[in-house]
């Protein structure tokens, strides 16, 4: 028994000892923290910190017992009754509370279903719960199952219909199709784009978003579907675009913004921007981002804005370090051919090529 309390089991234990020894036992400051295991510099600061704080708990006071709900508690016959019909301790809560009695916490219902000896409840099917609001489940995305017939709905996105005249005036899907974009007969490439559309015309931040507005008829109806595509549709529409079709996609575009009548810019404010990528094993160059001011992983994309009217009207995001100097003449090789002439003034910082 002796061993207990000369070989301390934990270190608060042996601290306890080691003071005890000292203070209380009278041994020296040197043979203490010997017997204990402490240098002597140490166990001297050990004893310091003692003497300025001599009220330290070194043993943690005995938890009180909580008491459980007494048996003689009106409800704990009603719990009881309520659990032998299947119902979790939200359940039987919320069905207390319909019932005009005083409903207790869920940790109260707990602990009689405790003393009655009841286990946890396995996971139940939907069908297997009490009557309620349950999460529903949206539709698949299919362009075949579109409405059209005249009817009235609420929808949060309502601004989105203030663009319908200017895409109406545009042959997105003849261009989508001509750029071989992704699609099938389900979401046919114009729908899916229209959806990236709508989410970044609103503000959405992130695709990811869209879960919180798949049972909005207004925003499926922008896209042209029976409903809005979830989540990981949306997320990996970009990743099953060719490269190759970027470049179809810009040059249609530009030729269809030509019927259109808008003015274009004479000078054009050109940068680079850097994607980050946060993935791990990625075969990214690392590029600086003014950002977080700093390299790392991403793509290296390189933007030309008409600095007039305040719209991109170029774009490259498929760049190597080896590439980014000469990328300022493709875009004039561009223009030019779009237009018929160069730009006639680009402003750029001392970064952007050699």
């Amino acid at each position: 028994m002796a061993s207990f309390f000369l070989e301390p089991s934990n270190a608060t234990h042996r601290q306890y000892e080691a003071l005890r020894a000292y203070f209380v036992d009278k041994l020296p400051s040197a043979e203490a923290a010997q017997r204990f295991g402490y240098t002597p510099g140490s166990f001297r600061v050990l004893c310091h910190d003692f003497r300025q704080n001599p009220r330290r708990l070194f043993f943690l006071p005995t938890p009180k017992s909580s008491r459980g709900i007494p048996r003689k508690d009106p409800l704990h016959d009603a719990i009881v009754a309520l659990r032998k019909q299947n119902l979790s301790i939200y359940d039987i809560r919320q069905a207390l509370t319909e019932s005009g009695r005083s409903a207790l916490s869920p940790p109260a219902i707990a602990t009689i279903l405790k003393q009655e000896g009841f286990a946890r409840l396995p996971r139940r099917r939907d069908d297997e719960r009490p009557a309620g609001i349950h999460p529903g489940r949206a539709a698949v995305a299919d362009v075949r199952e579109l409405d059209l017939s005249p009817r009235e709905f609420r929808t949060q996105f309502g601004g989105l219909f203030l663009f319908l005249p200017y895409l109406a005036a545009i042959p997105l899907d003849r261009i989508f199709q001509q750029a071989e974009l992704p699609g099938s007969e389900m979401i046919p490439a114009g729908q899916a784009m229209r959806s990236l559309l709508a989410l970044k015309l609103f503000g959405q931040a992130r695709h990811s978003h869209v879960m919180s507005s798949v049972f909005d008829e207004g925003l499926a109806l922008f896209a042209g579907l029976n409903i809005i595509p979830k989540r990981s549709f949306l997320t990996e529409y970009s990743c099953r675009i060719d490269p190759g079709s970027f470049p179809k996609l810009m040059r249609l575009w530009f030729e269809a913004m030509k019927p259109l009548g808008l003015d274009r810019g004479n000078y054009f404010d050109l940068d680079f921007h850097t994607i980050p990528f946060h993935g791990e094993d990625a075969l990214l160059q690392k590029h600086y981002g003014s950002k977080r001011s700093r390299r790392q992983k991403g793509i290296l994309a390189f933007l030309a804005q008409d600095a007039g009217h305040r719209v991109f009207c170029y774009a490259n995001a498929q760049l190597r370090k080896e590439e980014q100097n000469d990328e300022i003449l493709r875009f004039v090789d561009f223009w030019k051919e779009r237009t018929g002439k160069n730009p006639e003034e680009l402003i750029f910082d001392s970064k952007l090529t050699t």
